[in-house]
């Protein structure tokens, strides 16, 4: 899902709109690769996401709120100090070039007026963020790139900042007639006219060039040496005209769905997929950037920033597994001791034929109802009433291990259920904050080792549900973690509220909170949803959520926290539904 010079283009035109003449206001950090700069204009205010991730680059409005550290990164504060205050002059992208360059007017520490620019580039696993003085000298950067990793560009303070090294392509925009007809008559007649494309011109995405080759002859898997001449021709008007399209900013922010999920963005309406793929229309690339990543770098963000958590509940979660297995084995060895009472009550009733030093006995077994004969394994250096007890005490031995493997194996059960639910609980992590209530749940079940030397050592940390506002406005609280569960079922909620919680699948605690009256069905219903879309079965076509009143919801003594147990209920079988959980959401 490449942002190409054409698409990126676009997203400038829009940001030059709404940021020229804004000023900055705040600036923080909320992930490693991307900074948020709140701005105020004459039009409002706004929020710019610069991400330099690797995996999606990009400068665009966002709507969403991401957390705000408690720790500014050193970036972070660098910014601060230089950036705080400035007014955006300018937003410029160089011709075909994946690269963002913010002119910014800010004051210097003698409060002198001084220019400053911000270059973000978005160019993949070479993303960075880069902060130039009024003379083009780079003063720092979100990536440091030294002459090991390149030596082709350096990127370090004090250096000049230089762009890119172009690429060998042609320009799609100044390609006329005559240089048209000389690239298309060099290239290979075996390759395809999609790949020709792209490996020609400069700033054309994949899947931009194979549109242009649907929308020309109508398929994409067509060769050069199919098409001649005519063909060069009728491909050659196509990209003019995308490149009107272009120069008169003509764009159509388009998401392509599959099956729902999004899967890749671009600024014109695509032809080549037919019915295959659903096309969503958006205002803005801003909205459709916000949409199309949101739930995406959820995830992510998450992960990068609780990848030790994650790693210390999976083993834990592993471990506890082959216990279980280990306890399982055992369980069903104690269920043969009943032999073992036999055998000790045959040796006794033959004690009067044996002697010291026998290695078996022979006798007729008396509980076989066809009375057959059975070897007995003796130990010789014991006597035969010693054999005997030899016997009854594993006997009995295996009848007290079977009752407590019977109470340890429930509790080992009880804790995999437990450690499953807290790996649930991260995905619904939305921040530092909440991994950090997940962390100290875990020190505080004993799974986590407590930290000796901490400045917050002793300090409850919280955060809070997630709010939501049924159609009929309701309120609606879920719950991010099992400590959080536990506070909303148990300690706030009231005894008439409803409680959601998916049947026999791990999910969030969800409180419909009816203030005393009968609350209405559809309001039942999207409370019912998001219990399902908040649990481990969102990608499920249809979930049982049980429902019940707060009252009938109580938890066990010395249970793990989130867990309860419920009577007098009633199953909603509903569909997830990740749109109807952010519409309802209340930030």
């Amino acid at each position: 899902m490449p942002l190409d010079a054409l698409c990126l283009s676009g997203l400038v035109g829009e940001l030059k709109g709404a940021l020229e003449g804004a000023k900055i206001d705040k600036i923080y950090q909320p992930g490693r690769d991307e900074v948020v700069m709140a701005l105020r204009s004459s039009g409002g205010n706004v929020r710019l996401l610069l991400s330099a991730s690797p995996n999606h680059p990009r400068p665009q409005l966002t709507e969403l709120t991401l957390e705000n550290p408690d720790k500014p990164p050193m970036f972070c504060m660098l910014l601060r100090k230089h950036l705080t205050g400035a007014r955006v002059l300018d937003v410029t992208q160089p011709h075909l070039e994946r690269l963002v360059e913010f002119r910014l007017e800010a004051l210097d520490e003698l409060g002198d007026r001084v220019e400053r620019k911000l270059v973000l580039e978005v160019m993949g696993r070479r993303a960075n963020l880069i902060l130039l003085d009024g003379a083009g000298r780079i003063i720092d950067c979100l990536r440091r790139v030294d002459a090991d990793m390149s030596s082709q560009r350096q990127v370090l303070p004090g250096l000049f900042y230089h762009l890119p090294p172009a690429l060998d392509k042609a320009d799609p925009t100044e390609v006329d007639q005559e240089v048209w007809n000389q690239l298309w008559q060099a290239a290979p007649g075996e390759a395809r006219a999609d790949r020709w494309l792209l490996d020609t011109f400069a700033g054309l995405s994949p899947l931009i060039c194979r549109e242009l080759v649907q929308r020309s002859f109508g398929a994409v898997d067509v060769t050069i040496g199919e098409l001649g001449a005519e063909g060069g021709w009728r491909l050659a008007q196509q990209v003019g005209l995308l490149m009107e399209q272009v120069t008169s900013g003509n764009f159509v922010p388009t998401m392509l769905l599959l099956d729902g999920t999004p899967k890749d963005f671009t600024f014109l309406p695509i032809t080549q997929y037919d019915t295959a793929m659903e096309q969503r229309e958006f205002p803005s690339f801003s909205k459709l950037l916000d949409c199309f990543y949101e739930q995406r770098e959820s995830l992510e963000r998450v992960k990068q920033k609780g990848q030790d958590l994650i790693r210390s509940v999976t083993n834990a979660r592993d471990r506890t597994a082959r216990k279980i297995g280990n306890q399982e084995r055992e369980l069903a060895a104690t269920k043969d001791r009943e032999q073992l009472r036999q055998f000790g009550d045959i040796i006794t009733s033959n004690l009067h034929v044996m002697e010291k030093g026998m290695s078996r006995l022979r006798a007729i077994n008396f509980y076989d109802p066809e009375g057959g004969e059975v070897d007995i394994p003796l130990d010789p250096l014991r006597t035969p009433q010693q054999n005997a007890a030899k016997y009854y005490k594993e006997y009995t031995k295996a009848k007290t291990a079977e009752e407590m493997l019977t109470i340890q194996l429930e509790k080992s059960r009880q804790d995999l259920d437990y450690l499953n639910s807290v790996l649930e609980n991260i995905t619904l992590a939305e921040g530092e904050r909440d991994l950090q209530e997940i962390r100290q749940e875990l020190t505080e079940t004993g799974y986590l080792r407590r930290q000796s030397k901490t400045k917050d050592r002793g300090k409850r940390l919280s955060s809070k549900p997630m709010e939501f506002r049924s159609t009929a406005g309701l309120r609606i609280s879920v719950g991010k973690n099992n400590l959080q569960n536990d506070w909303l079922t148990c300690k706030q909620a009231y005894k008439s509220d409803i409680w959601f919680h998916t049947q026999k699948i791990h999910g969030s605690h969800v409180i419909l909170w009816t203030e005393g009256a009968q609350p209405d069905l559809k309001s039942l219903n999207e409370a019912a949803c998001l219990a399902a879309w908040f649990s481990q079965g969102r990608d499920s076509g249809k979930v049982a959520v049980d429902y019940t009143p707060v009252k009938y919801v109580k938890k066990p003594a010395g249970a793990r926290p989130g867990m309860v147990i419920y009577t007098t209920y009633e199953t909603a079988w509903v569909t997830p539904d990740g749109e109807l959980a952010k519409r309802l959401r209340v930030r």
